[in-house]
């Protein structure tokens, strides 16, 4: 009887789960699936649990394949050479190979009383925290949402539609993503439900009180609940275990997701810096990267050679409240267009795409290595080796 071949992952979230489900493609594979929780975040549907409309969870059963054991912990630390991993349990648990899929969290504000003071809203544990916090709120209290990406505009939509007088500060461009037209379409709906958004170089935050949020250009904003949405950190567990990552703390690797240090660890999802040209975080990237790296793990398992990455994005959908929204069409290659869909049809789009995506990975579960369908982008080609033009040896390797 052949041996089995033990693949650890690590991380449940989107890109975690897809390469757990993608591996059962092989009957000689163990797979193990790490992670400190027992149900499965719906990461998208975070401001939907603040505001009291979703739980922003999926059970495991429902979208993890038969074959993946799932074993509820915490990885302390990645020992490469000796190929386990330390458990925060303490126990340990051994690997042929690794997929690091430690996805993105809240990073340090490194603004005076964020931490104190502020909400932050990258996990479910934060969200789960903030939730009784804005329902035990007086109507009338003034709330802050900092922060004028994805997260910060859906939690600012979501609580103003339910009649809170919410103020969203963006320290900078408003939906810097957008597109203008898409962009103004998102203002004219913040406009509507009643959002202040103070948008603009002089409205970073400099600090934050208990109950005031102070402002580059000296404005101070009451502000009884104050939420965070600037900015994403990652977890430092690959820095922790000697192995090379990005300022950022993301994994370094090649563009086969395969780490720098070690052929047996490859990364997906928001936590890796494939060729130092990471993509942009979020599930549309990781549900793409989670089964190419369990595909570079199945190459190098038959000992063939691993297929580089390929990724391609749609856009970004936004929800504007419960039944309006903007999905913002993109090139491949993640760069904005003019078209965007707004509206009650927007907002139909954005639900579309949240179920869409549970249901992607429910079907890897069921037929692993089916669907390949993703439009890639052609012209990551061509940023790699103007990369390489610019500094020869510091791309990563080919394979």
């Amino acid at each position: 009887m052949a041996e089995s071949i033990d693949v650890v992952v690590v991380g449940g979230g989107y890109a975690g789960v897809m390469a757990a489900n993608r591996l059962t493609q092989r009957d000689d594979v163990t797979v193990t699936l790490i992670n400190p929780r027992r149900t499965f975040v719906e990461r998208i549907r975070l401001h939907q649990l603040v505001g009291g409309s979703d739980d922003a969870v999926v059970d495991y059963a429902k979208i993890l394949a038969d074959r993946v054991r799932l074993t509820v912990d915490t990885v302390t630390r990645i020992d490469a050479a000796g190929r386990h991993v330390e458990l925060a349990s303490g126990g340990t648990v051994g690997y042929d190979y690794l997929i690091y899929a430690v996805g993105s969290g809240s990073a340090d504000p490194r603004v005076p009383g964020a931490a104190e003071h502020a909400h932050p809203l990258a996990g479910l544990e934060e969200a789960e925290r903030l939730r009784p916090v804005i329902a035990g709120a007086p109507a009338s209290a003034a709330v802050s949402v900092v922060g004028a990406g994805p997260a910060g505009i859906e939690t600012a939509a979501e609580l103003a539609e339910e009649g809170r007088t919410v103020t969203l500060v963006c320290g900078g461009v408003l939906g810097p993503y957008l597109h203008p037209r898409g962009r103004r379409a998102v203002a004219g709906r913040l406009a509507r439900l009643g959002v202040t958004v103070l948008d603009g170089p002089d409205t970073r935050v400099t600090e934050v009180t208990r109950e005031t949020v102070r402002l580059a250009d000296g404005r101070e904003l009451p502000s009884e609940v104050t939420v965070w949405t600037a900015g994403f950190g990652v977890p430092d567990l690959a820095a922790r275990s000697g192995l090379s990552t990005d300022a950022l703390g993301r994994l370094r690797t090649d563009e086969t997701l395969t780490s720098v240090d070690d052929p047996r660890i490859v990364a997906a999802g928001d936590s890796a810096a494939p060729s130092d040209l990471p993509l942009r975080q979020g599930c549309q990237s990781a549900v793409q990267l989670g089964p190419q790296a369990a595909e570079t793990v199945l190459s190098r398992i038959a000992g063939e050679r691993p297929a580089p990455i390929g990724v391609g994005f749609a856009g970004q959908c936004l929800s504007l409240g419960r039944r309006f929204g903007v999905f913002q069409f993109s090139r491949r290659n993640d760069r904005a267009v003019s078209l965007y869909l707004g509206g009650r049809l927007g907002g139909r789009v954005k639900e579309v795409v949240c179920r869409s995506t549970v249901w992607q990975l429910a079907y890897e579960a069921r037929k692993p290595g089916v669907r390949t369908w993703w439009s890639k982008d052609g012209k990551r080609a061509e940023l790699l080796r103007a990369k390489q033009a610019e500094a020869p040896g510091t791309a990563g390797r080919a394979a």
